[in-house]
């Protein structure tokens, strides 16, 4: 492949996930819809069922899911040039704008518009995260026989303060648990 093509993917992946982290309110879940309007859509890059598994695997990573999905795309499409590509896409817009806003900041973290402003946003984040979680449990195919687990799962994180990293580890165990007794090696 030519050099001008491969500078023309990459900056083709760096577009596409700066566009990701620069249109997103509300973190990494809330990027969910954009992620897979671009990524899944419009891109083909990967299918739905690929996106579930990556976010899967990304959410259960240390460090930013968005970082993470950024990352597991762009290994997947370009390699280690194109993790870094996704990665720096992903990140630069929130650090541009944080830069931006600490560079202003105290000329009005005391007004009342502002102050209302992010009143006002904190719901519409909160729906933000809410749809794709709706979208994933479809996509992850959640019925009636099944939906105890997430419920269990957020109520364990919630209510009883169990670390995350505990339902993941159990969750998984489970899932390797039942697929064997499904397969009929347990």
């Amino acid at each position: 492949m030519g050099g001008k093509e491969e500078i023309g993917k990459m900056w083709e992946l760096f577009r596409t996930f700066f566009h990701i982290g620069l249109f997103t309110i509300g973190g990494g879940y809330a990027m969910i819809p954009l992620i897979e309007a671009k990524v899944v859509d419009e891109k083909n890059w990967v299918n739905r069922e690929e996106l579930l598994d990556l976010m899967a695997v990304a959410q259960s990573c240390p460090g930013i899911f968005a970082i993470n999905i950024g990352i597991f795309i762009g290994y997947k499409l370009r390699g280690i040039r194109g993790a870094v590509c996704c990665t720096l896409g992903t990140a630069l817009p929130s650090f541009l704008i944080i830069l931006f806003i600490a560079l202003f900041f105290t000329q009005f973290r005391d007004n009342e518009v502002v102050e209302k402003i992010f009143r006002g946003i904190r719901p519409a984040v909160v729906a933000l995260i809410a749809a794709p979680v709706f979208k994933m449990g479809r996509m992850a195919k959640i019925g009636l026989t099944n939906v105890w687990i997430p419920i269990v799962a957020a109520l364990l994180i919630w209510a009883m303060g169990v670390s995350p990293i505990y339902v993941i580890l159990l969750a998984g165990i489970g899932g390797y648990l039942y697929g064997q007794i499904k397969d009929g090696n347990l």
